[in-house]
């Protein structure tokens, strides 16, 4: 017990300011002025990876657990789904404030005109009641209705992707990574032994007929 007791009080802090790292470089950058030839840019695609690549380590956690027989991963699980929902509002923020400048009908058209920017916006949309709901008090209220509801993760994810592969225009290896990371996770989730087994089973009786 105590074991898992240390390795909790340690993991947690890390990973916490693990995740604060790119955002404190991106201060840090503003502070000092080097943001490169564009720093709006920089700060958008900045804030934007970080929260599709802790969205995508966030869906890493169930898998993890399976590979490791361990629990761990799992109690790591919120805080990163969390930090994913801090980066895509400050690229969410960035965008609305920044880049549009908060004129809204301009905002509203560009939503539905240009279809990467409705995808990142459902995606947010998508992730905005599971942020809402990850404190242990909304799952109790909820009870089976809360894993319902934190299954928007998954469409949420699949809409980041779209988000950034059709945001890129020339060089597609990057959001195309993404997209085979994303899958490769998926396919992770297949419960494989189960289907093994019912294959096993079928199989003899298709050997009798």
């Amino acid at each position: 017990m105590a074991v898992g007791f240390d390795k909790d009080r340690l993991l947690k802090p890390l990973l916490f300011i693990a995740c604060l790292v790119p955002f404190g470089g991106l201060l840090l950058g503003i502070y000092e002025g080097d943001l490169g030839p564009n720093p709006l840019e920089t700060a958008t695609h900045t804030t934007g990876d970080w929260a599709l690549r802790l969205l995508l380590i966030t869906l890493a956690m169930t898998p993890l657990r399976r590979m490791l027989h361990s629990p761990w991963p799992l109690r790591l699980r919120r805080m990163l789904g969390l930090f994913a929902f801090f980066y895509a509002c400050l690229h969410f923020l960035i965008w609305l404030v920044l880049d549009q400048e908060l004129r809204w009908a301009a905002i509203v058209v560009d939503i539905g005109k240009r279809p990467y920017v409705t995808v990142g916006f459902a995606a947010w949309l998508l992730l905005l009641p599971l942020a809402l709901t990850s404190t242990r008090r909304a799952m109790r209220r909820l009870g089976r209705r809360w894993s319902q509801l934190h299954r928007l993760v998954y469409p949420a994810a699949v809409l980041a992707v779209l988000h950034f592969l059709w945001l890129v225009k020339a060089d597609l290896r990057e959001p195309l990574l993404y997209a085979l990371a994303f899958t490769v996770l998926m396919l992770l989730r297949v419960p494989w032994r189960r289907f093994r087994g019912a294959r096993l089973q079928r199989e003899p009786v298709r050997r009798a007929g």
